[in-house]
């Protein structure tokens, strides 16, 4: 495969422009214009922030993307899916309101937020792997698959499990609902945290295989009946529910490569990633630490496999911040700042399987927009 066009601009602006006019000129020069978006619903797939975490995406970068969209004439949404963890975003109420807390509204960004998996993160489509080699059928959110074509704006960040956090982890975890993102953290199956447990009964009701039970107003789960599925997960209202959180690392590197080809097989995608703010954990956490690297720039491109490359090698060039988590690593591994900062991971591998299973290309041609 030859290497794949990504298209960079850097924070520099001059009096008179502006940082949304150079994303709208990065926009156009990689090309989201030639995508056939008349009359189409398009997916924006965004991280809208936990609650207390400051350093998501501002939603004026959101508002530039969803009106160069309409301008071409799709029919935008943004949309992520809920979280497996107890936070501000487990639910779509719960979501939507993080989502307007944090700045992302009709009115700011232009068009409608919606949850793709819905009420209780429970409303998903079974999306068949091609050549997948850990997920057979990817459980994703319906509201995505149900776009006709799909765009992620991605905060490129450190992550303790995966390593980095791109359009990959953006598009692959973040497209995954509750049950699709518990089989990816885990390889075995829910387990019920018997304090939380009200004995509701809830999790009966949405079971297939009968494997849950209640005893003594609390819940257990027949491991020999239950099949994996993580509705029990979605429909627990107090979150007794768990999943495993028992996958390697690097098996969990694989699943999201592969979710990721779920989401993106078969349709128009284009993907932007904003390296500015490279905190060391993801937005998912209700804080953020110091950066580990200067701001770099925004980057776009039809390969996500070569634009999370091209990120990852552009913070790799930077110097550490001083006082950062990086700073403090030692930096056991020089060249590597993400290894440095969480050595029991390997992003590697995301990338890696991600080019196996013809996603894209970690080869790619750097262009710079002014």
């Amino acid at each position: 495969m030859s290497a794949s066009k990504v298209y960079y601009t850097n924070l520099r602006v001059k009096s008179g422009d502006s940082l949304q006019n150079k994303l709208e000129r990065l926009l156009r020069k990689a090309g989201l214009p030639s995508m056939e978006l008349e009359d189409r619903y398009v997916a924006v797939k965004i991280h809208f922030g936990e609650p207390g975490n400051l350093a998501y995406l501002r939603p004026n970068y959101a508002r530039t993307v969803v009106d160069m969209i309409k301008y071409l004439g799709g029919k935008p949404f943004l949309t992520d899916c809920n979280t497996l963890y107890i936070g501000g975003r487990k639910n779509a109420l719960d979501h939507i309101e993080s989502a307007y807390q944090n700045g992302f509204n009709p009115y700011n960004v232009g068009c409608h937020i919606l949850i793709a998996d819905g009420l209780k993160g429970t409303d998903e489509v079974y999306v068949p792997v091609e050549g997948g080699e850990y997920v057979k059928e990817a459980k994703i959110g319906r509201s995505i698959m149900d776009a006709d074509v799909f765009i992620s704006m991605n905060h490129f960040k450190g992550h303790e499990a995966a390593g980095f956090g791109g359009a990959l982890k953006n598009i692959g975890m973040g497209c995954g609902s509750r049950a699709g993102k518990m089989e990816m953290h885990s390889a075995g199956k829910p387990y019920v945290n018997e304090e939380l447990c009200i004995g509701c009964g809830q999790c009966l009701k949405v079971c297939a295989h009968d494997a849950p039970s209640i005893t003594d107003k609390k819940a257990t789960v027949d491991q020999n009946k239950c099949v994996g599925c993580g509705r029990c997960i979605g429909v627990c209202p107090k979150d007794a529910m768990n999943p495993a959180q028992d996958e390697a690392n690097e098996v969990l590197n694989y699943k999201i490569a592969e979710y990721s080809k779920a989401v993106l097989d078969n349709r128009q995608h284009f993907h932007i990633n904003f390296v500015m703010d490279v905190s060391p954990y993801c937005d998912c956490h209700a804080e953020n630490d110091l950066p580990i690297v200067p701001d770099v720039g925004i980057f776009a491109s039809f390969d996500p496999v070569a634009l999370d490359m091209a990120c990852i090698d552009a913070v790799n060039a930077q110097e550490p911040v001083k006082g950062s988590a990086l700073e403090e690593s030692g930096r056991p591994y020089i060249d590597d700042h993400f290894t440095s900062v969480f050595p029991d991971t390997h992003w590697q591998c995301c990338i890696e399987h991600a080019k196996r299973i013809g996603i894209g290309t970690d080869e790619y041609e750097l262009t710079e927009v002014n």
